[in-house]
């Protein structure tokens, strides 16, 4: 896999906040930048139109690109950043980048109230199908909301990192995922909380008939599983800090609250390579579309 940091871009604010996150990351992982800016070919009867002339045409194909790798190497003079442009089908373009890339990005536009993110069918089709990580990242992301405030309550990028959070199914717990988490931690040098979510099994209103609450002991057990899982990662990761929650109740709630105060979230996406429809998962699903924070899909199998 190349070493390479690929962006798609297309001139929107969603996507020159995944760009700018970009140039952050790349900046921790010293890797280049590869703004990918994908454009469909537009039928030949409205390409001869005014609207969409020589003029037009040139600004989407050459001008935003570059305007944005310009604006980025200012920003951010250690990083290498370099534009490809290509046409066609967006997701099959973005798909096929990132099977040579190390990561992808991609901007996610805010809803209006508190309804959440709009994922676009493109990113939909990207997330479902690409088996690099993909980043998803909202419109008006900054820098500072990465990172605790400073010692006045003022936002800034200079202060320390929020942490990094990463939810774990102790019954299975993948090593993609968590070794993904556990190095955006260490890049960070933040806290790397790990969260277990689970549910009262079906059993629990026969217990409760019969006098016994067992929600003690399934939570004794449910933080001990996670604690016995996490011990090889605690090992192999001794220079990051870890916090361990275990809570009752929907996972992709938890985890969703959880990103409030976190730098990136980081959730696991089972590969499946059936040729129908796309498949997400139920919690990456809700956390894609309602954390506010960026989120990390790691596809694994």
């Amino acid at each position: 896999m190349a070493r390479t940091i690929v962006v798609g871009l297309d001139g929107s604010p969603e996507s020159r906040a995944a760009a700018e996150w970009a140039a952050r990351e790349a900046a921790l992982r010293q890797v280049p930048v590869r703004l990918l800016h994908v454009w469909q070919p537009v039928p030949e009867p409205m390409a001869e139109a005014p609207l969409l002339g020589a003029e037009t045409h040139q600004h989407w194909t050459e001008r935003i690109p570059r305007e944005a790798a310009e604006g980025l190497r200012l920003r951010h003079p250690g990083v290498e950043v370099t534009i490809e442009q290509s046409s066609g089908a967006p997701a099959d373009i973005l798909l096929d980048a990132a099977r040579d890339a190390e990561l992808l990005v991609l901007g996610s536009r805010a809803l209006s109230g508190l309804t959440g993110f709009l994922i676009g069918s493109v990113g939909q089709s990207v997330v479902a199908r690409a088996e690099a990580p993909v980043v998803l990242v909202r419109a008006g992301e900054q820098a500072a909301d990465e990172h605790v405030k400073d010692p006045a309550g003022i936002p800034s990028a200079a202060t320390a990192f929020r942490p990094v959070v990463v939810g774990l199914d102790t019954g299975s717990p993948d090593e993609t995922v968590l070794a993904f988490a556990f190095e955006e931690a260490r890049r960070r040098g933040t806290t790397l909380t790990v969260l277990r979510a689970w549910n009262l099994p079906s059993s629990y209103t026969y217990a409760m008939a019969a006098g016994y609450d067992p929600r003690e002991d399934l939570a004794r057990a449910q933080a001990e599983a996670l604690t016995e899982a996490l011990l090889p990662w605690r090992e192999k990761y001794p220079d990051v800090d870890v916090t361990e929650a275990s809570r009752l109740g929907s996972p992709a709630n938890h985890l969703v609250d959880a990103a409030r105060d976190a730098s990136l979230v980081v959730v696991g996406r089972r590969i499946r390579r059936s040729p129908f429809g796309v498949h997400i998962g139920a919690v990456a699903h809700a956390v894609m579309h309602h954390a506010t924070t960026p989120v990390a899909v790691v596809a694994h199998d």
